[in-house]
């Protein structure tokens, strides 16, 4: 497997845990993330569209599609725009950005592995 598509496939595997963490247990994130806890099911729905972009990462990962691995940097740092943001304007609380270094780490590392890919040609 090659480094870009093993920074996805990582990256994909951390999606894939925060779902199942939203899935079942979606008030500790939220605890975490310094935001109310709720019963309601948008939030369940939020874990469950994490296990879907998680799964399509690990698949586009284990298929070496690097142009999947081009498209998620745009979308991971969108991301991370985004939420910063959020708390600037919305005054959503600052503690939701360490959720979204995560983000930034692996598009960064995808970043990396791809400049290296083609700089060794």
């Amino acid at each position: 497997m090659s480094r870009p598509a093993w920074s996805v496939l990582v990256f994909g595997v951390y999606l894939l845990g925060l779902g199942v963490a939203l899935v079942a247990a979606p008030n500790l994130l939220l605890a975490l993330a310094g935001i109310a806890s709720t019963s309601e099911v948008w939030i369940r729905l939020a874990g469950m569209l994490l296990l879907i972009l998680g799964f399509f990462y690990v698949q586009a990962a284990r298929a070496g599609f690097t142009p999947f691995f081009r498209w998620t940097l745009v979308t991971r740092l969108s991301a991370v725009a985004f939420v910063l943001a959020f708390v600037i304007w919305l005054h959503a609380s600052p503690v939701m950005l360490l959720f979204w270094l995560g983000d930034l780490a692996g598009a960064v590392w995808t970043w990396l592995a791809l400049r290296e890919k083609i700089e060794r040609g």
